[in-house]
Parts: structure tokens; sequence; C-alpha cells
């Protein structure tokens, strides 16, 4: 990565419920600016609970942006992410010397970071008919179509990742060639500093700020938002963990406190995911959430 100028942008990634917010808050206020978020989900207004958006308390402590500015009904994407995220960097560093990036979707700090792969727009027709086999037959059919048709991508790619997985065949599908095989060779280079700083937990400790969390959406309402949202299931920004199994008890496939437990199950799969993910990178320097003074130190040595 070159580095053009002297700006920098603080990034603070990791798995779900590490305590990424309340510390990106933290850093952005010590550097008096404002918060990206590189959340894919906390960017729809229309889901709050089930996505651990920021408390209102939280979000008046210190600027945010990519947080409520897109509705459900809106296709977002990595490349979306990559063009709102450098547009409003672009706009902070006219003001600040220092912006904060936090979030847990690797695949959108990829992009903003490194650029992104190189591929070409799907027909929302097919997006559309592979959510809804999903949803009718489930991961298996996802597993066996992979198989058959893009089986580069089913040797070396997500196969217990929905998301992923669904990406894939509809780029197969649209193009007939495996998602890899768009992948760039080299990164994109950023006219600013990336400082990657990841927040991690023993797993025992993790599995359990997970379950709490989750008992703590169903008291906020978790339950009605998905109600209400229920007429919109079919959309992107809803195939997500937390809904899904939310609407199957709606639907009477099972009992609530079944769905909850799911719900914490698929929570935790997805966390040891995320790490997987930001573990791959060389660059991420990994703190516990309570290690302030040496983040603290980290990021001054290198800003």
């Amino acid at each position: 990565m070159t580095h053009l100028s002297t700006k920098k942008l603080i990034l603070i990634a990791g798995p779900t419920a590490a305590g990424k917010t309340a510390m990106a808050i933290r850093i952005a206020q010590h550097f008096h600016t404002s918060i990206i978020s590189a959340d894919s989900r906390q960017c729809y207004k229309e889901m709050k609970i089930g996505v651990a958006r920021p408390s209102d308390e939280e979000l008046s402590a210190v600027p945010h942006f990519f947080i409520a500015s897109h509705s459900i009904q809106e296709d977002v994407t990595a490349a979306v992410f990559e063009s709102y995220a450098l547009e409003k960097a672009a706009e902070l560093f006219k003001t600040h010397d220092v912006v904060v990036m936090v979030g847990g979707t690797g695949l959108y700090i990829r992009a903003f970071c490194e650029g992104l792969d190189l591929i070409p727009e799907i027909p929302a027709g097919i997006r559309e008919k592979i959510i809804a086999s999903y949803e009718a037959n489930g991961i298996g059919w996802l597993q066996q179509e992979l198989n058959l048709r893009d089986p580069l991508f089913a040797e070396k790619g997500e196969m217990q990742n929905p998301q992923r997985m669904m990406r894939a065949l509809e780029v197969v599908e649209a193009t007939g060639h495996s998602i890899f095989s768009f992948r760039r060779n080299e990164k994109t280079s950023r006219d600013f500093e990336i400082i990657k700083i990841g927040l991690t937990l023993p797993r025992d400790i993790l599995r359990q700020r997970i379950d709490e969390r989750v008992d703590q959406m169903m008291k906020a309402g978790l339950e009605a938002e998905v109600r209400e949202l229920r007429p919109n299931r079919h959309l992107n920004a809803l195939q997500t963990v937390g809904y899904q199994e939310i609407f199957e008890y709606l639907e009477g496939k099972c009992r609530l406190e079944d769905a909850v437990e799911r719900v914490k199950i698929n929570t935790r799969q997805y966390a040891k995911r995320q790490m997987t993910w930001f573990n791959r990178d060389p660059e991420m320097h990994w703190f516990v959430p309570d290690e302030w003074d040496k983040i603290l130190q980290f990021i001054d040595t290198s800003v």
C-alpha cells in the first residue's frame, strides 16, 4: 500500500460482540473525529435491534456515517460501500487528519482498503431466483449446486456461509465463470494510511457475550421488529442471522425458544468466520478490548 499523505484511517475490526463500537467511539473522541461504519446490515434504516445498531446515545456521542443510511429496498453491495466510504473519507479528511472506521463485514473492509474484484453486475432476477431456491431448499441445495457449477469455489470457498455461497452461485450463473476468476492480483493504492486494529476475546467470553446480546435483543423487541419486516423477507438485506430464524418461528416451523437458540448458535458461527477472515490479514494488530493504553500507544506511534 502506497502512502501518499499524512492522513490516517484507524480501522477497528473483529467479531460481533467483541466491543468494537465502544472502542471506535473512544478512539474517535480522543482524536476529535468521526466514524464510518463498515457493517453490511447496520446501514439499513428498517433494521435496528437485530443488527445491534449503536444506541442513540452512542450515535450522538460521535458523528457516524453508513448507519441507517439506506433502505432494505436498495441493493447495497461491497461496491456501493467502497464508493460511499471513499467519498465520505475524502470529505472528512478535508478537516481531520484522522478518521475512524469500525465494523465486522470483512468483504466491505477489504473493498475499502484494497479495491474490489472486477465482477460484472448481476441481474436482479438471478439473485432473487437463487435466494428463493435457498429459502425453499436450504444450504444443502447451495452446496450441491456449487459442487456442480463452480467446483473451484466448492473446494476453496466458504461452503458453510450461505451469503458467500449465493454470491458465488449468482456469479457463475450470470457469467459462466467462477467468482474466483475475477479476483485481483494487486491491491488498489489509497492516498491515506490505514492502521488496522483487531479486537478479540477468549472464546468462552465471546460466546457468553453473544448469548447475552441475543437475550437483550429479544427483550428489546426483536420478535416485533422481524414481524414487521416479514413482508420483505425475500430481500437480500433480510437474509441475515437474527431475522431468518425468527421468520421460521413466525411461520410456525419451530418454537420461539428454539429459534432464539439457533440465533445464538448461528451468531457464534458467524463470529468464528469473521475471525478466520481477519486472521488472514497480516496487517491486523490484535488487542483485547480492555487494553486501552496499549491500543492508544500503538495508534500514537503510528499516527
